[in-house]
């Protein structure tokens, strides 16, 4: 099935009164008093489109740029800078785009701020994070980027200032669906004479400007009034302001010092939704957790022992404990690599019974690898500690497999996200660490693509299996909802079999505001449309 589909799970209105929805009338407050202060994390690299592939940066450059679609609160496809994209193969795409679309400084919205947006993404010079997105374009490997020394992505082509084709290496029946993310957003010419210093200050074409950015402590966010999509801002700007520690974060929404928290720390988790002090919302949720085990570590290779181990480790750890009893059932235990809220979920994958608590099973697959090499070191999982709740649930997880498996198990916590998520990008980080997965839009596919796929930028344990990726390539170019579905189980089958991370859990869309905050809504990602709220 195409993206345009509804993810029923994922829409829950906080409030009935105030804001409006992505159809409001009117931006903003009208005297520039309607700022909304919400928690942001600090963002790992400077905020270019194709540079950011984490939420504390990518809450911000989705209200900085509009792309050719947009995503309903529900995770429906939208038509927003494109007036059309159409095929008649599902391989040549004509991007038409819609007239008067322009920059935050004044220069127009054209053909070539999308393409020349793309071939700075997918030039290999550039090392780009967000690359990846490309690799169904003619020209790009399958990392998504482009040959050195060619002049850009061949599949790319502009016609005019309003139209450019789009010519992939196979058919893709829901490649419009993809555009909303914000690896294909568009880029204005200043953005290439120093993409650094305009990543400090990006020029958009978005619902929202960027007023200032005071690294660690905040970003502040003003309504765009020359902004004409399908965002429009209820509000007169959104300030993220930077927490490392949730419950300091939690305590300023009873206060009333922070409107909006997407987010709960373990101190409140059994009792948010019973607080009187505040708002608190919660239902299911697409935020899948995993941990990410590289094969490149020591017995952890693709290989016989490796395969064992992984599978011993998964069948050592009780989800439905962690849970009940560190997550109050604000989280789900893992049933596959994606979520059930999405549209073309499977709860019959072959492979999946991994997932089973079993653990003398556990045990009898641990001393299988043992005699194939003896493990004799300490399996450690890394995490970032800062504002994540993270804490709790490593050091459950590493208390069971101690128990489980009789092995020396260690949490290994790093203070910040930045630098966590350096090490991991670096590929220095040497443990098995925290990962997990917010879709860029409502499918299995971007689940298993953008994290599994040879290549992809979030592939951040570098697997490789040319099955699985043959049976993505099948579901992308399928038109017959079956032969996707079919496809997209097999490339799961795979992947249960080899588990390049071990699923633990899913997030529920949770969180908080303060008493008189309206118009919060959570979407198909589990983020607050922060454009509707208001006070």
């Amino acid at each position: 099935m195409t993206i345009t589909a509804g993810v029923s799970a994922a829409a829950l209105l906080l409030s009935g009164c105030g804001g409006g929805g992505d159809d409001g009338g009117g931006s903003g407050g009208g005297d520039g008093d309607m700022i909304i202060n919400a928690r942001g994390l600090e963002p790992q690299n400077p905020l270019i489109p194709t540079s950011t592939n984490e939420v504390g940066g990518g809450r911000i450059v989705d209200l900085l740029y509009a792309g050719l679609v947009s995503y309903t609160s529900e995770g429906e496809t939208e038509m927003e800078v494109a007036d059309s994209i159409e095929s008649e193969d599902n391989k040549t795409w004509t991007v038409k785009l819609k007239d008067g679309w322009t920059f935050s400084d004044g220069s127009a919205v054209t053909a070539n701020s999308f393409v020349d947006a793309w071939n700075y993404g997918a030039d290999p010079e550039n090392a780009q994070l967000g690359a990846y997105f490309f690799y169904p374009i003619e020209g790009t490997t399958d990392d998504g980027t482009f040959e050195e020394g060619a002049d850009g992505i061949s599949g790319l082509n502009v016609e005019d200032d309003s139209t450019f084709t789009v010519t992939l290496k196979d058919p893709a029946s829901d490649f419009p669906d993809r555009l909303g993310y914000s690896s294909y957003f568009p880029l204005p010419e200043a953005a290439f004479d120093d993409p650094e210093a305009f990543g400090e200050a990006p020029i958009g074409n978005g619902p929202y400007t960027l007023d200032g950015w005071d690294h660690d402590t905040e970003a502040r966010l003003l309504a765009n009034d020359d902004y004409d999509g399908n965002r429009d801002p209820q509000n007169d700007g959104v300030t993220f302001k930077f927490y490392t520690d949730p419950d300091a974060a939690y305590t300023d929404v009873q206060s009333g010092v922070l409107d909006v928290l997407d987010e709960v720390p373990t101190s409140a988790i059994s009792t948010f939704t019973t607080d009187d002090q505040l708002q608190a919302f919660n239902d299911p949720g697409p935020i899948s957790t995993n941990v990410t085990i590289p094969d490149s570590l020591e017995h952890f290779g693709d290989d016989e022992e490796g395969k064992l181990r992984r599978q011993a480790i998964s069948h050592a750890i009780d989800r439905g404990e962690i849970t009940s009893q560190i997550f109050d059932d604000t989280y789900s235990p893992a049933t596959d690599f994606s979520s059930p809220v999405m549209p073309d979920y499977s709860d019959d994958i072959e492979g999946s019974d991994v997932l089973d608590f079993d653990p003398e099973k556990a045990r009898d697959l641990w001393n299988q690898a043992n005699q194939i090499s003896d493990f004799d070191g300490t399996f450690e999982v890394s995490f970032n500690a800062d504002g994540s709740g993270n804490a709790e649930w490593v050091e459950a997880v590493t208390n069971q497999l101690r128990e489980n498996l009789q092995i020396s198990a260690e949490p290994k916590p790093f203070a910040t996200f930045g630098e966590y998520r350096e090490l991991i990008t670096n590929r220095s980080i040497g443990t098995a660490f925290r990962s997990g997965w917010q879709p860029d839009y409502p499918s299995v596919y971007n689940y298993l693509a953008a994290v599994f796929g040879t290549g992809a930028g979030s592939n951040d344990g570098d697997y490789s299996n040319p099955d699985f990726d043959a049976a993505l390539v099948r579901a992308a170019s399928s038109q017959d909802e079956d032969e996707r579905k079919d496809a997209l189980n097999e490339a799961q089958t795979i992947l249960f079999e080899d588990l390049p991370a071990i699923p633990l859990w899913d997030r529920n869309s949770y969180g908080v505001a303060a008493q008189g905050i309206e118009g919060v809504e959570m979407n198909w990602q589990a983020q607050p449309t922060y454009h509707t709220i208001t006070k």
